[in-house]
């Protein structure tokens, strides 16, 4: 049996943790400087949106296999 191909990984290269997860917490940082920024209503009003999007991106992907 050691003598068997090794089975190609299962998960491609941009679907692994590390870049998900920093793309996850770059979402939820745009979210809270949409939150706290002085010049828009509307960003304001999708600041929310984006922030909790980004949460719940996080807490899927850091399931994810590295």
């Amino acid at each position: 049996m050691a003598d068997r191909p090794s089975r190609k990984r299962s998960w491609p290269i941009w679907a692994r943790r590390g870049l998900l997860e920093n793309i996850a917490i770059a979402i939820i940082l745009l979210g809270v400087l949409m939150l706290v920024q002085p010049f828009s209503i509307t960003l304001y009003g999708w600041s929310f949106v984006t922030v909790l999007f980004g949460v719940v991106m996080f807490i899927i992907v850091s399931k994810f296999p590295e």
